[in-house]
């Protein structure tokens, strides 16, 4: 095996061992994460500003907890596609989509990104939640050319993250434990804090707003970018 094998064999063992964490934990997620998570997601939301007949990804949409607001935004004219690597987090999410009555806007599929599998230009809008900062740091820039790829002409990215902060905030004792257990438990402490605007210029977006906030006492950023 060469060294470009062994490392699609290392990226195939990572995608199974997330789909294996996430879809045992699927019916627990809200549970351990949502009361925490919701206030920076609902943020992120109202930057991305959703509007009537569009059609907007959402990369990991876990439980569904952002898909359903999306597809009322969006209405009967516009649609909203969801990707996510666990079935266990689709079943949820299908639960929650058709209790909210939007199962006609919304299209869900278990598949791992990149690649994204829908055509070029399909969406006015992308958005991800505490998503980015789990992929490989060496996987980010293929997953933002994807996301680049599927916008229309004009289309938006709304990025919510766990974020560096400060140098002051980088050396606090909360980010400290929590990038120590990033290290040694990936798949249970498994975003790592990342510089969200800077990665996201890097791919070639513009970043037109950053709003900042804290949850378990560390930074999270949402950002608007185009």
């Amino acid at each position: 095996m060469d060294g470009k094998d062994a490392a699609v064999a290392e990226t195939s063992q990572d995608v199974d061992a997330a789909r294996t964490f996430y879809t045992r934990i699927s019916s627990l997620y809200d549970a351990l994460a949502d009361k925490d998570e919701h206030r920076a997601r609902e943020l992120g939301l109202s930057l991305l500003a959703a509007r009537p007949g569009e059609r907007i990804l959402e990369i990991g949409f876990g439980t569904g907890s952002s898909i359903v607001p999306l597809a009322q935004a969006v209405g009967a004219a516009g649609r909203v596609a969801g990707l996510d690597i666990s079935p266990g987090m689709k079943s949820v999410a299908d639960q929650r989509v058709a209790a909210a009555n939007v199962a006609a806007a919304v299209e869900l599929v278990v598949a791992p990104v990149p690649p994204i599998p829908f055509d070029s230009a399909s969406f006015d809008a992308v958005f991800m939640a505490f998503t980015l900062e789990l992929f490989p740091e060496d996987t980010t820039p293929a997953v933002l050319r994807e996301v680049r790829r599927s916008l229309r002409s004009g289309g938006r990215a709304g990025i919510v993250s766990m974020a560096l902060g400060t140098p002051a905030q980088q050396h606090a004792m909360a980010e400290r434990i929590y990038s120590w257990m990033h290290r040694h438990f990936p798949h249970f402490v498994d975003c790592r804090p990342i510089d969200v605007g800077r990665t996201l210029a890097a791919a070639g977006f513009t970043v037109t707003r950053v709003e900042r906030l804290e949850i378990w006492g560390l930074p999270v950023e949402a950002c608007l970018a185009l």
